[in-house]
């Protein structure tokens, strides 16, 4: 079966609206902000994204166990078009499909966690201010010492949704947003950090308790990524009321025989 690209926003948030804390990232990619950097492709109800706005492109393919055969037959038909180098986002047992085609480097089990309760967020004091572009400087350096590698687009800030918590004029804490979408009322966490000096200090559980109730009047489902061995994060959003929702692996692939 040759690929089909979908190009209908309105089909795909049809589907990708079934399952909204499985598929927060692509419905919020639907968004214009995001939309001229994807591209969409569709083999019956199944869908992957390819985004364009990273280096190297990300593929997310995200299936619950009833679609995985579907998806799977799609990302066999995708290989031979993909990027030669590209990091991906593939539920459970999904990368097998790509291996004729890349050698897949896996980056680890991830948790797709979404709150749930969000009253617990109440036992937290929230803090922080809104950043903006003028806070760009601060945010770089704080990502360098805190989250080297990390993935940081600076247009995220112009959404309003990323929070800070200065010491003195020091930016040392912030929680924002990969993802922000009232169209689509959804929102992924990202790129939330403590400076090593001032962990251990609940900052940044302050500024994701602000982060969330920004959100909450245009946002039904907040989501976010974590590494599954990061016990330390995991348990951290688990006293926020987020709870795990799906399970996912993060991979590299490079193609093989190109």
């Amino acid at each position: 079966m040759p690929v089909r690209a979908e190009h209908d926003r309105v089909a795909l948030a049809g589907l990708l609206s079934r399952d909204p804390e499985l598929n927060a990232y692509q419905l919020g990619d639907l968004d214009d902000f995001f939309w001229p950097y994807t591209s969409w492709y569709r083999r019956g109800d199944a869908v992957a994204l390819l985004y364009h706005g990273a280096r190297p492109p990300t593929l997310l393919a995200l299936a619950r166990p009833a679609g995985a055969v579907e998806l799977a037959a799609l990302l066999g038909e995708l290989a031979p078009v993909l990027p030669a180098r590209l990091d991906a986002h593939l539920s459970p047992g999904l990368a097998v499909a790509l291996g004729d085609t890349f050698r897949v480097t896996s980056n680890g089990p991830h948790h797709r966690m979404a709150l749930t309760d969000p009253s617990r967020l109440t036992t937290v004091a929230p803090g922080g201010v809104l950043l903006d572009r003028a806070d760009l400087p601060g945010l770089h350096e704080l990502y360098a010492a805190a989250y080297p590698g990390n993935w940081f687009d600076p247009r995220m800030v112009d959404t309003g949704r990323y929070v800070g918590i200065r010491d003195g004029g020091q930016l040392v804490a912030v929680a924002g947003v990969h993802v922000f979408s009232p169209t689509y009322r959804v929102a992924a966490l990202g790129n939330v950090t403590t400076h090593p000096r001032w962990r251990g200090r609940g900052l940044a559980a302050a500024a994701v308790a602000r982060l969330c109730g920004l959100l909450a009047a245009d946002i039904d489902h907040v989501t976010l990524n974590v590494k599954a061995d990061n016990t330390a994060a995991v348990r951290l959003y688990e006293r926020l009321g987020f709870t795990r929702v799906a399970d996912f692996v993060e991979v590299g692939l490079v193609a093989t025989g190109r």
